[in-house]
């Protein structure tokens, strides 16, 4: 709980007193003291808030405006922020855009909405190419840190693998809420390195902190865990896809989706499935043989699933996909699929952790021998042309087009009810979206400007 949002969101509209009181009483729902020091925490909250809110009263409007986050009116969970639809994917190119805005030199940036960024580094001989890639615990994994730390760690070292790099190291960002008992910090770096030692990729640095300070109170772990990989070659960015490529994808039993699926729906024994490394042996096969650099693109098919990453590879670059529909379902875990079909799940809209790649058809046979090799399945799912959209054929011939939905497809009873339906307004909501944008935008440039003008010999 939010303590300090709790109050935030009252107090202009409630006595003080009583929102002292009605604190109070939430703070011992979560700690065990007495009602004297719960109400001295509840008054002291009020009274910091307070504090903030005086710089209204200032005369200084540069402060006030530099304070004050721009109001889209639309909330996170409205839009489908983190929910890997529709609406998700235009809240990422808006924080692409602001990235844009700054005109710093990259390879690959969130434009170009990869998981990984990839920046070349000038060296003695050639270039290096330095990919860093950053993913969120899943969040209803924070009562199962190890799990968690498993998967996180498992998708950021995806995200890199995919732009065609080696590898090197892990960093992990763990912040645990006031109450969480500090076993979860051991269990989740526990899980962190059980995936570094499998595939021997040291975990280097990291930050612990809890979640909030002393204004979030409770036992939610949320976390981070980003990695470093190098090449000699160009990024496989998804832009790279062309017209007469080859798609090829590996079988994928999932990750911390397919986990919390399991967990929250009783397939236990499906969480088994997910534990492997499979996607890092498949990846690490293709660049021992030497393959990275005439890959077009690789991708992992874990936002939105294979709806969301089609739709993203044709937007990005204009060429059509057409997939073969029972092809796909072939690589999909038997156990997980299964558990998909009984929980009436679309696979193609959720995170199978499955590695995609579009390959020019001279070195399709190769890609397939050497992930074949290292025991990882792989099979021909489709191929690039000319179309302009991604669509998908059935078994008797018929095509549709592959759209992503406005979130997921929803594989929780609490997601099953908020739906994945696009809303009514939603064109409403991304104009006001793209108002809070261009507005942070210019208070970037303000900022900036007033940084310059005002810096200390």
């Amino acid at each position: 709980m939010d303590i300090e949002g709790f109050v935030r969101a009252r107090i202009d509209n409630t006595n003080e007193e009583t929102l002292k009181n009605v604190l109070a009483e939430r703070i011992r729902e979560y700690k065990d003291i007495d009602e004297e020091r719960s109400l001295l925490m509840a008054q002291s909250v009020i009274d910091e808030v307070k504090t903030t809110l005086k710089v209204n009263e200032s005369d200084d409007e540069f402060l006030k405006d530099i304070m004050a986050p721009p109001k889209a009116d639309v909330t996170m969970g409205k839009m489908g922020v983190g929910s890997r639809g529709a609406g998700d994917f235009f809240v990422h190119r808006r924080i692409a855009q602001i990235v844009s805005s700054t005109n710093t030199a990259s390879e690959v940036n969130p434009s170009a909405q990869d998981d990984g960024g990839v920046v070349k580094v000038p060296a003695k001989g050639d270039d290096v190419y330095v990919t860093t890639a950053v993913d969120g615990v899943h969040s209803r994994l924070s009562d199962y840190p190890f799990l968690g730390g498993f998967h996180v760690t498992r998708a950021t070292l995806r995200d890199v693998c995919v732009m065609g790099a080696n590898p090197v190291s892990i960093l992990s960002d763990l912040h645990l809420a006031d109450d969480g008992d500090v076993g979860k910090l051991f269990d989740f770096t526990a899980g962190v390195c059980a995936v570094s030692e499998l595939l021997d990729v040291p975990l280097v640095a990291g930050s612990t902190l809890r979640v909030g300070g002393d204004m979030v109170i409770g036992d939610r772990l949320v976390s981070a865990v980003g990695s470093v990989g190098v090449s000699p070659y160009p990024p496989t960015a998804r832009k790279g896809a062309t017209e007469g490529d080859i798609i090829l994808m590996t079988e994928g039993a999932g990750g911390g989706t397919i986990t919390t699926t399991a967990l929250y729906n009783g397939f236990f024994d499906v969480v088994w499935d997910t534990l492997n490394v499979s996607f890092v042996k498949a990846s690490n096969a293709i660049f021992n043989n030497d393959l990275v650099k005439d890959i077009h693109a690789m991708t992992d098919v874990t936002n939105g699933g294979l709806r969301g990453d089609a739709h993203e590879i044709s937007s990005t670059t204009g060429v059509g996909l057409k997939f073969d529909h029972e092809k796909i379902k072939s690589l999909v875990a038997p156990n997980v699929l299964n558990m998909l079909d009984t929980l009436e799940i679309d696979p193609l809209g959720v995170s199978t952790d499955s590695l995609m790649l579009i390959v020019p058809p001279e070195i399709s046979d190769d890609v397939v021998k050497a992930v074949s090799d290292v025991g990882v399945k792989i099979d021909q799912i489709g191929i690039v042309d000319s179309e302009g959209s991604p669509r998908l054929v059935e078994e008797d011939g018929s095509e549709t087009t592959l759209t992503p939905l406005f979130r997921e497809a929803a594989y929780t009873k609490i997601k099953k009810l908020v739906g994945d339906t696009t809303p009514e307004d939603f064109e409403k909501m991304k104009d006001k979206v793209q108002k809070a944008a261009d507005e942070s935008i210019r208070k970037k440039e303000r900022v900036i400007d007033y940084i310059r003008n005002n810096a200390r010999s």
